[in-house]
């Protein structure tokens, strides 16, 4: 009997994440008007579920922040995550420019001398400096992310005089290289907010980031930007778009 019941419990569970899943991507697609979510009862005859398995759905989309759920009022949109693409190389206010206005708070931005990892990655020698800037960027006045960049020294030092409140670095960069970048090599993974962060994204310790590091590069292959992003994890959604070559196919028997 007891094994019956932690089945049970499991398999709802398991449901539970399933429409958990389905109901998020409508919330990002602000599929529901006024952001008012379905009584539990339509959705568990929508999903062809249980009320307590909506209901164990709906608990985890709260504790993701992205619902809040009243007595007498139901269940409403409480947060709105904005799309970041990952198939073009674009700077945040280029990305988002739809959604409102992106500021950037510097916090740092110096000349330095870099570690040798960075250096490796940025094509330089030992002891050459390099700019490093550090940034708080907001979307709406909302933090989004942190942003700490190390740039060639030729790129990065006309940045000391450049409108870094307003501007993407993208865009200034291609101003000063006289040429457009060209492509960027990315990773994507999910980190803790230090302290450090948290303080400056306004998110509790220990909350799930995005971390992106990006390496970008001129249109001529030159390195000049890398870059190690965090993204608040409940306000940015990464989507992309992807194509199956011909020599990835296998053949079918």
């Amino acid at each position: 009997m007891e094994r019956m019941v932690l089945d049970d419990r499991r398999r709802r569970a398991d449901r539970a994440r399933q429409v958990a899943d389905l109901l998020r991507r409508q919330i990002l697609q602000d599929s529901f008007p006024q952001g008012q979510l379905p009584l539990e009862a339509a959705l568990a005859r929508e999903f062809d579920t249980s009320r307590n398995t909506i209901r164990e759905a709906l608990d985890l989309l709260r504790e993701e922040g992205l619902v809040e759920r009243c007595p007498g009022v139901g269940t409403t949109v409480a947060a709105e995550k904005y799309p970041h693409g990952l198939h073009r190389l674009l700077g945040l206010a280029e990305t988002l420019h739809e959604h409102g206005q992106v500021t950037n708070q510097v916090r740092t931005m110096t000349l330095m001398e870099p570690p040798a990892q960075v250096s490796q990655r940025l094509g330089l020698p030992p002891g050459e400096q390099v700019v490093y800037l550090e940034r708080l960027r907001s979307l709406n006045g909302l933090p989004l992310s942190l942003d700490l960049t190390y740039l060639v020294r030729d790129a990065g030092e006309p940045l000391f005089d450049a409108d870094l409140a307003n501007n993407d670095i993208f865009a200034l960069l291609e101003g000063i290289a006289g040429q457009p970048l060209g492509t960027a090599e990315l990773t994507l993974e999910a980190v803790n907010a230090d302290p450090h962060t948290a303080a400056a994204l306004g998110t509790p310790r220990g909350a799930a980031l995005l971390m992106v590091e990006r390496l970008t590069h001129l249109a001529d292959g030159r390195p000049v930007d890398l870059e190690f992003i965090r993204f608040r994890g409940d306000r940015l959604t990464m989507r992309g778009q992807l194509r199956r070559t011909p020599d990835e196919e296998r053949a079918w028997p």
